[in-house]
């Protein structure tokens, strides 16, 4: 902990401390999942995995790209599928090369609607954060 007159809270590298979830403020790690009533969710890892099929129009690329086997990848998909009453991605029909697998309008919206939460969470975690870091300095 850095001990001076200014507002300096500790550090919480998560390198140096191997602490799970994102550092979303200085005082403040979180993990949130969006979870439906049947239990099915999307956290962080899923999210990813989804822009990455986004990007790369393909299960195995996107699984490739986040060290991930296909097998996995693809259960991770085949459980968020049944998150809503439509899938969220699905193989889309070959041409030349063969066709790939493309989000659905209720993929977009799912990971849009997760950015959107992440980005409010994100500036209540750092706003709790500034009230931390007054407690903590107002102890010194």
């Amino acid at each position: 902990m850095t001990s001076s007159n200014n507002t300096k809270s500790p550090s919480l590298s998560s390198a140096k401390l191997k602490l799970p979830g994102d550092g979303y403020s200085e005082w403040i790690r979180a993990r949130f999942w969006v979870v439906n009533p049947e239990g099915a969710y999307v956290g962080i890892g899923r999210i990813t995995l989804l822009e990455a099929i986004h990007k790369t129009g393909s299960i195995n690329q996107a699984a490739k790209s986040m060290k991930m086997s296909y097998k996995k990848a693809w259960k991770l998909v085949d459980d968020m599928n049944q998150l809503m009453d439509k899938p969220l991605v699905i193989k889309a029909q070959g041409g030349s090369s063969g066709g790939g697998t493309v989000l659905t309008s209720e993929g977009l919206w799912v990971l849009d609607q997760f950015r959107e939460l992440e980005k409010r969470l994100q500036k209540f975690l750092e706003q709790e954060s500034q009230q931390l870091t007054k407690a903590f300095n107002s102890l010194k």
